[in-house]
């Protein structure tokens, strides 16, 4: 068939630009397409990354895409106790989204990707077989046109509606994703250090975040579970996150006569990833595929990881012209579900043990830990961590013993 390109991409964030620069570094003709009129625009993050994420990519983040550097992170327990994790593997940026976003779409130009913005996909086209071959687009509104490709990736973030087409179960329960609220701030004082402040009342299987920028600036929000904003948990019935967001900021001294610049609400995936992301010529990669950290929904830096797993996969799939699911799941799907894979499971299970905790039980932990000790638990390692936290409260055992089970 006379394809139009070798690879199109419906969706132009980190995970989709990622993707196109690998492929159309090693030669493929690539197609990127986004809905909105500006790449990073708008924000739906604290912008967060950890700065060996951009190091393992060999890149030289520029200075504009990043508000300020960041040295670590503080997590305060619902008593006020803090534990500060801070050494050279935490070190990272508050990033400006929508100066990073481009800048990583640029990257992609540079290696011989094309970029359409302001262009929705409207259906999946398939081939007589039933394997997808082509989008139905259209660019601002105006009349559908088509576009084909052997291979198809959706990078199309929470909305996913291109991979429901092409078969993949992308649609979330409330159990699995927060509902978010975020104000821009100003002035707040700040160590260079993220603050994460856990509490039932506070925010119900959720957290309350500070995270700083350049210029006394900070991006403050909340998550809570979407099962608490439309049901109950800990006796809070139907939680408003920006009422509850709004409750802490008047408690705050800083931040209750501070300024808010900018102020927005969201869904972030929080649960497990999707059940396959590949089928033949076709591929899900980054948020739409759910391959976000559990714990924050933070997606970044794991859809620019997956990026390059699935572009090398495709460049293979390339060199041997077999788009097969079996070709894609071989260099793509099982790498990753072997590696990162792996590691979002144990976050997930430490998400769900710490949801069922009280705040005398997180206080507790949080008066037992040390900075290496939550430095072992973010590297899943439990079984030491537990067994201290039990020695001072052992009834916490049938609460904790998926940790070590």
């Amino acid at each position: 068939m006379d394809y139009d390109h070798d690879v199109i991409v419906i969706g132009g964030g980190p995970a989709g630009s990622t993707f196109a620069r690998v492929a159309a570094g090693a030669g493929l003709d690539v197609l990127v397409i986004d809905k909105r009129r500006e790449i990073g625009v708008s924000v739906r993050c604290g912008e967060g990354l950890g700065e060996g994420e951009v190091i393992k990519e060999g890149l030289d983040l520029p200075r504009s895409c990043y508000s300020t550097p960041v040295l670590g992170a503080k997590v305060i327990a619902p008593s006020g106790k803090s534990i500060t994790w801070a050494n050279k593997d935490t070190h990272g940026w508050i990033l400006e989204r929508k100066f990073f976003d481009k800048w990583l779409a640029e990257l992609a130009v540079a290696k011989g990707a094309e970029v359409h913005t302001y262009t929705r996909a409207l259906g999946v086209l398939k081939d007589a077989r039933g394997r997808p071959d082509g989008l139905s687009i259209s660019h601002g509104g105006r009349e559908p046109y088509e576009v084909r490709a052997p291979l198809l990736v959706s990078a199309e973030g929470m909305e996913s509606m291109m991979a429901r087409e092409m078969g993949f179960k992308t649609v979330h329960q409330l159990y699995d994703v927060d509902t978010c609220y975020q104000y821009e701030m100003k002035p707040y004082d700040h160590e260079n250090l993220i603050e994460l402040y856990f509490g039932n009342k506070l925010a119900p299987r959720g957290y309350v975040w500070i995270f700083p920028k350049a210029d006394k600036k900070a991006n403050v929000g909340i998550g809570i579970g979407g099962n608490v904003t439309n049901g109950e948990k800990n006796g809070i019935r139907g939680a408003d996150p920006k009422a509850l967001l709004d409750d802490y900021i008047r408690g705050n001294d800083q931040l209750k006569d501070a300024s808010t610049l900018l102020d927005f609400g969201g869904v972030i995936s929080v649960g497990a990833p999707i059940n396959e992301f590949v089928k033949d010529s076709c591929m899900v990669i980054g948020t739409a595929a759910k391959q976000v950290d559990p714990i924050h929904g933070g997606g970044i830096a794991i859809a620019m990881e997956t990026g390059i797993l699935s572009g090398n996969a495709a460049v293979e799939a390339f060199r041997k012209k077999d788009f097969s699911r079996e070709m894609l799941y071989r260099n793509y799907e099982k790498p990753w579900r072997e590696g990162l894979g792996r590691d979002l499971d144990k976050k997930l299970l430490l998400r769900k043990v710490m949801e069922n905790l009280s705040d005398d039980d997180m206080n507790h932990i949080f008066g037992t830990l040390n900075e290496q000790d939550l430095k072992d638990v973010m590297d899943g390692r439990f079984p030491p961590v537990v067994a201290k936290v039990l020695s001072g409260r052992p009834q916490l055992v049938g609460a904790l013993r998926a940790l070590v089970g």
